[in-house]
């Protein structure tokens, strides 16, 4: 990989999401030139207005589904909307971000002798039936439900980058990221951990969909950026796919009571039929990320939860 005074010229697409964000922050501290690249559909320039003043960050407002033309040595692929009240509000263009998005940063990485990093997603996996969920597992998805176009998007990226790998020698890395939470969440994006929290702190009912026994697991924001970053720091070919997530599995039941114990909310818990394909249990196999990128997480529920309901709170005070 070229380095310039130790300094990569890293781009990051979705860069002024949730993940993006975080990532664009933890980059610039190892020191990197880092272009942020974001259409602002899900994203927020609130996320990332604390780095524009940054002398090693830029900002470019474009959408990945149209080629980008720039010089750099690392690709991070973070756009596209991840969750169900997202994708589905757009599902053709959920599909297009996640194929036209993959073949443009991949044409990109070829040019440029560029590392590319492909964030993929535990819903690959879709409804499973196997427990928890290796990287060889091929998944149970449904390729014509209401959330194929995000499910689906993410398995034809997957294959797209190890094509790229096979045909072209492009060098990938593709992650397959499990829930993740912290602060910057977007506060209306339907997720468990953002809606329970969001309930709580304004004391409305918290709604659990089925009985609430469904199980995830839950992996803070630091925690995943600190397995990206290993994984594109590891030399040799690696091109994954490698589970990043949280092993520790909690049901929706356990989840609720722990975020009104935080939040001393008076919120009671109601019930509500389960959505179309949602799965009842997801749990990643993390033992390729413990043995090649000597990774796991190292935050607890509790402490996350904590540091993400103080940064929603700031933002429900602040009228966001």
């Amino acid at each position: 990989m070229r380095r310039y005074n130790g300094r990569s010229q890293i781009l990051v697409t979705g860069g002024a999401g949730f993940l993006g964000s975080h990532l664009c922050e933890r980059l610039l501290q190892d020191g990197h030139e880092v272009l942020c690249v974001d259409n602002f559909f899900t994203g927020a320039r609130r996320n990332i207005e604390h780095l524009l003043d940054h002398p090693r960050f830029d900002l470019v407002r474009h959408d990945v589904t149209q080629p980008l033309v720039v010089e750099v040595d690392e690709i991070y692929n973070l756009a596209c909307p991840a969750s169900p009240v997202h994708y589905q509000h757009n599902p053709v263009q959920t599909i297009k971000t996640s194929v036209h998005g993959a073949i443009n940063v991949l044409n990109l990485a070829q040019h440029c002798g560029a590392r590319v990093f492909q964030a993929s997603t535990s819903e690959v996996y879709g409804d499973p039936d196997i427990h928890p969920q290796p990287e060889s597992y091929w998944g149970r998805v449904n390729p014509v439900g209401v959330r194929s176009c995000y499910d689906e998007g993410k398995r034809c990226a997957e294959t797209l980058f190890l094509d790229y790998h096979r045909q072209y020698g492009v060098d990938v890395r593709v992650a397959r990221i499990f829930n993740t939470y912290g602060p910057r969440m977007h506060p209306n994006d339907g997720r468990v951990v953002s809606n329970f929290i969001v309930q709580a702190l304004r004391g409305d009912d918290i709604t659990i969909y089925g009985k609430g026994e469904q199980t995830r697991s839950f992996c803070f924001v630091d925690d995943l950026v600190e397995g990206f970053v290993r994984f594109m720091q590891k030399d040799g070919p690696l091109p994954g796919p490698i589970n990043l997530g949280n092993p520790r599995e909690f049901t929706m039941l356990q989840l609720a009571e722990q975020v009104i114990n935080l939040t001393n909310s008076a919120s009671k818990i109601v019930f509500r039929p389960l959505p179309q394909d949602d799965p009842k249990q997801r749990q990643p196999d993390i033992r390729h990320a413990r043995e090649m990128l000597d990774w796991q997480p190292t935050v607890e529920l509790k402490e996350g939860l904590a540091r993400t309901i103080t940064w929603f709170d700031a933002m429900l005070k602040a009228g966001h």
